[in-house]
């Protein structure tokens, strides 16, 4: 099929090497515009438009997308479809239009669940059991479309969303490959209305630790906000960010250090497995308690 592929970050960028080795012509890559990065403030280009320079595509990066005029161009391109994941643009009615048989979205959640910004964090912040892809018929609404094809995977018990973000750009990856294969015979699946939850970005307030919470709620928030933005507490009158961990025997007053990394919370207690001190890199367990003196309670 002859594709444009829109799409940004890291996240990104395994799918268009799976489109590209499934032998699809990528009449363009549409992604955000480079922006100032790195000490010297440098404009950096993004994940997906560095894998396309690498492959010989070209990219497109406009500001936005309501101008007539790149409408225009991006109708001219012909394509039979565009795949669209974690682009960041919304997709004005003539873009979604333009494409034979539309814009295919890769969306990392059961939907109708998680619609939005940030479903992978979610998903581990809510404690789901489950969670997965969604390649969805784009329309107007936010990520109200119908559905084509869906795959659903466990959330490990001390899975983090680095860890899971990995794993289900890859599974999209694989389903947009099957999708595309099948496309003309697929029947979209409107999205049923019970059930809808919305997957607000991530603010960073919401990252400060509070240890008068529960020891499940207190794991889930470390492991879904890691690596970004970091859940956070003070040891020692420093911000640390704390990034795996797991549930743990033991209680006592919420913020007391009871052994080692194990801190008590409202109702038991979690275990740090990794940590990063301010400036420094992170660290396992061991490591950085040989390089830090550990207070007795951390707020």
């Amino acid at each position: 099929m002859r594709v444009v592929f829109m799409g940004t970050p890291e996240f990104s960028v395994p799918v268009l090497d799976a489109l590209v080795a499934a032998g699809h012509e990528i009449a363009c890559v549409y992604c955000q515009p480079p922006r100032p990065a790195g000490r010297g403030k440098k404009d950096r280009p993004t994940p997906v438009h560095a894998r396309a320079n690498e492959l010989g595509l070209p990219v497109r990066h406009p500001e936005k997308l309501r101008d007539a005029a790149i409408q225009a161009e991006f109708a001219a391109l012909n394509a039979d479809v565009a795949v669209v994941v974690a682009y960041g643009l919304i997709l004005p009615q003539p873009v979604l239009d333009a494409p034979r048989f539309g814009c295919l979205n890769i969306h990392a959640s059961l939907l109708p669940r998680w619609r939005g910004a940030a479903p992978i964090h979610r998903a581990i912040m809510a404690g789901d059991a489950e969670t997965g892809v969604c390649i969805m018929q784009m329309e107007a609404g936010l990520d109200t479309g119908p559905v084509l094809l869906r795959q659903a995977t466990p959330i490990g018990a001390q899975e983090t969303t680095a860890q899971l973000h990995d794993r289900l750009s890859d599974m999209g990856a694989d389903l947009i490959v099957q999708a595309l294969a099948q496309l003309p015979d697929l029947t979209p699946e409107p999205q049923p209305e019970a059930g809808v939850t919305y997957a607000a970005k991530i603010d960073k307030a919401e990252a400060r630790i509070n240890w008068a919470r529960p020891a499940a709620e207190v794991d889930r928030l470390i492991r879904g906000l890691s690596p970004f933005p970091g859940a956070w507490c003070e040891m020692a009158g420093e911000r640390v960010k704390l990034l795996q961990s797991r549930l743990a025997d033991g209680s006592g007053t919420p913020g007391a250090v009871l052994d080692g990394l194990t801190i008590a919370c409202g109702d038991g207690a979690v275990q740090i497995l990794s940590a990063q001190r301010p400036g420094k890199r992170a660290m396992e367990a061991d490591e950085f308690l040989r390089g830090f003196d550990m207070p007795n309670r951390v707020d």
